[in-house]
């Protein structure tokens, strides 16, 4: 059996849509934290804290450390993710949207199959026809409950700041081509299941037509689907033959949550 990363980190070093930071307690620091915890708890404490009294010192603790302790501030969206319908809108399919805790796991464990879309450039959208070719051209069988993959290529460019624009985007058409064929979660190698906001946003500007804004997002309002965003090593994948893993962290009411994604050739 042989196991292959597809999850991209939350890196504090990479440029990010999103502001974030990681606080980072190191050992000999988290003996200072350790005693505050303990002590703040009454103004007493509080007072003999500040003089410098200590409860635990280093030298009761082995080579004068205490344990490392990282918080980290962000969005879901920062990382390997999977957006559920709470994110698109507040009902879909004529229903109340679920939370990103409710999607079922027997979705997150399935066979996958990887679709080539490297053809597209940065901006463009995904059409229909791109999928059905891109589907054909695997020489796979799509059947219902698969993962499908959207290699673009993309995840070449993360910890830069192109990470941010050169992707193309999926058409809600493409979605629909999949889900119609039993598909419940497809995922990207992209920042974004559409395409760069800056393109968005141009075309809005230029023609105002509001369609052109979170198309691929918006569509969960109309059927029930999941998507993983910021996947890498795509390219390492066969078309077909694998399975893929993406449970999503247990969060409550979050419209998307951290995953390890993993695929796994037997």
């Amino acid at each position: 059996m042989k196991i292959i990363d597809l999850s991209l980190p939350i890196d504090d070093r990479a440029p990010e849509a999103h502001p974030f930071w990681i606080e980072r307690l190191g050992h000999k620091k988290g003996v200072r934290r350790l005693n505050w915890v303990m002590m703040k708890k009454s103004f007493p404490g509080r007072l003999a804290f500040l003089f410098g009294r200590r409860i635990i010192k280093p030298e009761d603790l082995p080579d004068g450390e205490f344990l490392s302790l990282e918080t980290v501030h962000a969005p879901v969206h920062t990382g390997t993710h999977i957006d559920f319908t709470f994110h698109y809108g507040t009902s879909s399919q004529s229903m109340p949207s679920r939370y990103a805790d409710e999607i079922p796991l027997e979705w997150c464990f399935a066979e996958g199959i990887v679709l080539d879309i490297t053809f597209k450039k940065p901006g463009e959208s995904v059409t229909g026809a791109d999928a059905a070719a891109a589907l054909e051209k695997t020489g796979c069988v799509l059947k219902p409950g698969m993962i499908v993959l959207l290699r673009t290529g993309a995840d070449k460019y993360f910890g830069t700041n192109e990470y941010l624009y050169r992707y193309p985007g999926i058409s809600p058409q493409a979605i629909e081509f999949l889900l119609n064929k039993g598909v419940k979660v497809l995922g990207i190698d992209t920042l974004g299941f559409d395409r760069p906001y800056k393109y968005m946003m141009a075309d809005f500007l230029r023609t105002g037509e509001a369609s052109v804004l979170w198309p691929a997002h918006f569509y969960g309002r109309k059927k029930e689907y999941a998507h993983i965003e910021r996947l890498a090593n795509l390219d390492k994948l066969p078309a077909c033959g694998f399975k893929i893993v993406c449970f999503p962290v247990r969060i409550r009411n979050t419209g998307a949550a951290w995953a390890r994604v993993a695929a796994i050739l037997e």
